[in-house]
């Protein structure tokens, strides 16, 4: 549940009843201090004294926001931002100033936006995103209330500028981000697969999108042998792939969005480590996004139309589990030598991306917390982008950049399939180095999905210490956004 937003175009008053006060200041020219005397905002003075404290100049609170209790008793937080630097530079100084007020655990934030009129416009955008994203909580288990940590914001109230439509779009993205970010924390043993069914088909009615779902005894019937090979592992055998279908009338064009939905990874036969074992309940955010995208673009009623495919399933050992050497053969026919149990996601992805192909979108794009390789090529700052067209890949950078979650494009030549090259079957479905993993399973997960436009997003950034972008928790909800750009601004249609 989002805070509810009041607005008010008029300046922020000095005798505003409040407890917590957000202040977006604009950045001036080169001449800081002269520029911005002539510009009036709420608690001025003071910051004036801290900052003569703290020996800081005016300009460093882009980079630095800063606090200070106000005569009134209200906490004030001040951030400058210069509109010049990147959307991610942006939300990351709004997003360090509005926690030094959320620390406090405030049931109201009041935020007044100064500037010129695209200045105001771009900031109260920017701030009521990064108030609603932050000022919401992620589940949690503790018993006593005193414990449970930071409560709910409930209410927003934003001065100086008045967004005809409710600034829409930025709450669609926020419900999509919190959705993905909720499903993403969740602990294991409250979201199999089988729950997590349940859960997306009440949300599917409630959203009005069509609901299918294949579970093992029909996909074992189908063929789709490269999932049902992690799945066999489980008991009970709750896995399925689920589709839901959003339709909107004159819309011109479809895009699938594909996730990788691992609740639980263990790396069966190949058994993680306790390290890396660790965590892997979140091995199923590639499903949460793609989820959190249908949401976001229904919310915000997107003119497209969107096939959500989720692969939901858990890797674990057993005696029935898949193992090394098996060959199996895929819902496309192509027959995979098992080389690592612990390379599941591609394997899931395969008939999900085959039954998806099937439809016939206009583009297709896969969201998965695929390889370890990708952090260790890009770290958790930027998530890693394929795509078998490179004005796909070019449209997938500009919208990383717009929307402040950053993507980076690997190459897929051909080349590559050399690694993948097997002795009895048509392919590996992995090799035992790990270098380069994150090219071979785009390379592996593009026999899967024909001649249509294709691109693949692997999550390095999932998940990043302290939060990133807007994002204050360390789940980070990325995707979401960058997929609302893609869907919004005409890229996909283009």
């Amino acid at each position: 549940m989002l805070a509810t937003l009041t607005q008010n175009a008029s300046p922020i008053s000095q005798s505003t009843k409040a407890t917590h006060i957000l202040v977006v200041l604009p950045k001036p020219g080169k001449v800081l201090d002269k520029h911005q005397n002539k510009l009036d905002f709420l608690g001025k003075d003071i910051l004036e004294i801290l900052l003569s404290r703290r020996r800081m100049l005016l300009g460093e609170i882009g980079d630095t926001p800063v606090a200070a209790n106000l005569g009134s008793g209200a906490l004030c937080a001040w951030v400058m931002v210069d509109s010049g630097k990147s959307p991610f530079e942006q939300q990351t100084s709004v997003r360090k100033a509005m926690q030094l007020l959320l620390e406090e655990n405030p049931a109201e934030m009041h935020i007044a936006i100064y500037g010129n009129m695209d200045e105001k416009r771009a900031f109260a955008e920017l701030a009521v995103y990064a108030a609603w994203i932050n000022g919401s909580v992620l589940p949690l288990r503790k018993t006593s209330e005193k414990k449970s940590g930071r409560k709910p914001l409930a209410r927003i109230m934003l001065h100086g500028y008045k967004d005809a439509g409710n600034f829409a779009v930025q709450q669609a993205k926020a419900e999509g981000n919190l959705l993905t970010r909720e499903l993403t924390v969740l602990p294991p043993n409250e979201l199999t697969p089988g729950l997590y069914r349940k859960y997306v088909k009440k949300l599917a009615a409630s959203e009005g999108w069509k609901y299918q779902e294949f579970d093992i005894k029909a996909l074992r019937k189908m063929g789709a042998g490269a999932f049902v090979a992690v799945a066999q592992g489980s008991d009970p055998e709750d896995a399925a792939i689920v589709h839901l279908q959003r339709r909107i009338k004159h819309a011109p064009k479809t895009v699938a969005l594909v996730g990788k939905g691992i609740c639980f990874d263990t790396g069966g036969h190949n058994l993680k480590p306790a390290r890396y074992m660790h965590g892997m309940h979140e091995d199923m955010n590639g499903s949460a996004v793609a989820l959190g995208i249908l949401l976001a673009a229904t919310r915000a009623n997107l003119p497209v139309n969107i096939d959500c495919w989720l692969a939901l399933a858990q890797n674990h050992i057993s005696p029935r589990a898949y193992k090394q050497n098996d060959v199996i053969t895929a819902l496309n026919g192509t027959t995979i030598e098992i080389i690592h149990t612990d390379a599941e996601g591609r394997m899931v992805l395969a008939d999900t991306l085959t039954l998806a192909a099937k439809q016939k979108p206009d583009v297709m794009i896969d969201f998965a917390t695929l390889t370890g390789s990708m952090h260790v090529a890009l770290g958790s700052r930027y998530s890693g982008i394929f795509s078998n067209r490179e004005a796909l890949a070019q449209m997938a950078l500009a919208a990383g950049k717009t929307s402040g979650e950053r993507t980076w494009a690997f190459p897929m030549d051909a080349d590559y399939d050399a690694e993948l090259e097997s002795k009895i079957a048509d392919v590996k479905q992995c090799t035992l180095e790990g270098e380069m993993d994150h090219i071979i399973a785009a390379r592996f997960l593009s026999r899967f999905v024909g001649d249509i436009s294709w691109l693949h997003m692997d999550l390095s950034a999932s998940s990043n210490k302290g939060g990133l972008g807007a994002v204050g928790s360390d789940v980070t909800g990325f995707g979401v956004a960058w997929g609302i750009e893609m869907l919004s601004t005409g890229r996909i249609n283009e």
